[in-house]
């Protein structure tokens, strides 16, 4: 059984400082000019008793809990570093155990193991705890929940347990957790309408091996273009050891394939809007019912059908997450010098550089460069990994 203790953690700073009270500056002048008038000001004497000290910032964003401390080493390696809220410790006799199939703003919608569903709020405490994160609670996350008096199926989340599996990526200088204790991720892009785009595709890959989750490529809306063309692309990613699999929700071309992943396990769709994640679903289950809109005729994007990402329990015994169209996938978490690791053609040659901290940019001598020039990675890859580079290197990583 864990044990307890004490601990010292940061606060996410989201609120002002405590205002002082006002006008003191002028009480004190309108009493010196009493003074000399020979009169007695007894509250510009008695202001200074008013006055609270505290402390000031950094010291102030700081709160003592108690924390839950693993005793075994698996314990040790699943506690997540990021997030002190995890491991807070709380009375489990008065909480429910749970998974989150759905965020909606403040409100979480938590399913218990007995098939109860409740519309969660979550503890301040969690919020404040989460300095680097924009959503404190992710579909997928096992939670404990103290339901509130009067049952009306309203309940406080109270802790969320350590994550494994996870997809994330940076949206406005914070990390966005897009789907949490997953298996593999469908990295779902369309040969048409709106498009390949290998780049994004590259990002998701990196993003899933350092999640721990097992990617596959999936090329859906096949039926609308001659595949033929694009075959160097779907090449390109089978020869570097991923899975990957030409759809159609259209024409059934790839389902079964596709119906066979599902089946286990925890799986999550994601990629940027309009590639047709929902329609897939549709017709690997067609009773779930999920609305499905076409692209803009005007821009050729997605028009964001599915807004919330949602767990969905399948007839075949898996789960899958539908999560939003993304237009932008930053990467997080990610130092430059982590980059080059991510692309798993770069590994044999990285050894090959003459200097120990090449960038493989512009250095005499490296080894990923001469393997670009003579064929062994490809150019698109190779771009894709400059661009994310430079990416970095603006963003001061």
């Amino acid at each position: 059984m864990s044990s307890k203790k004490k601990v010292r953690v940061a606060l996410r700073k989201n609120r002002g400082h405590r205002a002082r009270d006002n006008d003191l500056t002028r009480a004190f002048l309108d009493g010196e000019t009493e003074a000399r008038a020979g009169t007695r000001n007894d509250d510009v004497e008695d202001a200074a008793l008013n006055e609270r000290v505290r402390a000031k910032g950094e010291l102030s964003r700081h709160r003592t809990i108690m924390q839950a401390e693993p005793t075994t080493a698996s314990e040790a390696r699943d506690e997540p570093d990021d997030d002190a809220s995890q491991s807070r410790s709380i009375d489990l006799s008065a909480c429910l155990a749970g998974r989150v199939v759905r965020v909606h703003g403040l409100i979480s919608s938590v399913v218990t193991a007995d098939g109860r569903s409740f519309a969660c709020r979550t503890r301040r405490l969690l919020k404040s705890l989460s300095i680097d994160a924009r959503n404190v609670i992710a579909p997928g996350d096992r939670v404990w929940i103290r339901p509130e008096p009067g049952g009306g199926g309203e309940a406080v989340v109270e802790r969320v347990e350590p994550r494994r599996g996870v997809i994330t990526r940076g949206y406005r200088n914070h990390k966005h957790i897009i789907a949490a204790n997953i298996d593999q991720v469908l990295i779902v892009s369309a040969f048409a309408e709106p498009g390949l785009k290998p780049a994004l595709i590259d990002r998701y890959l990196i993003s899933a091996e350092s999640g721990g989750v097992r990617p596959v490529v999936v090329f859906n809306k096949a039926d609308l273009v001659d595949v033929g063309p694009f075959q160097w692309v779907v090449g390109l990613y089978a020869q570097l050891g991923y899975e990957t699999i030409a759809t159609s929700a259209r024409d059934g071309r790839g389902l079964g394939r596709i119906r066979e992943l599902l089946a286990s396990g925890t799986t999550a769709l994601s990629g940027q809007s309009g590639v047709g994640k929902s329609s897939l679903l549709n017709a690997v289950e067609p009773g779930l019912g999920l609305r499905v809109r076409e692209v803009s005729d005007w821009t050729f994007k997605g028009k964001h059908t599915t807004t919330t990402a949602e767990l969905i329990r399948l007839e075949s015994g898996g789960e899958v997450i539908d999560t939003p169209g993304l237009r932008q996938f930053e990467l997080w978490g990610l130092e430059r010098t982590e980059i080059p690791g991510m692309f798993v053609e770069f590994r044999p040659y990285l050894r090959l550089c003459r200097f120990p901290d090449c960038t493989h940019t512009h250095e005499i001598g490296c080894g990923v460069k001469d393997a670009v020039r003579l064929g062994q990675i490809h150019l698109a890859r190779y771009e894709s990994y400059l661009k994310l580079y430079h990416q970095k290197e603006v963003k001061g990583s």
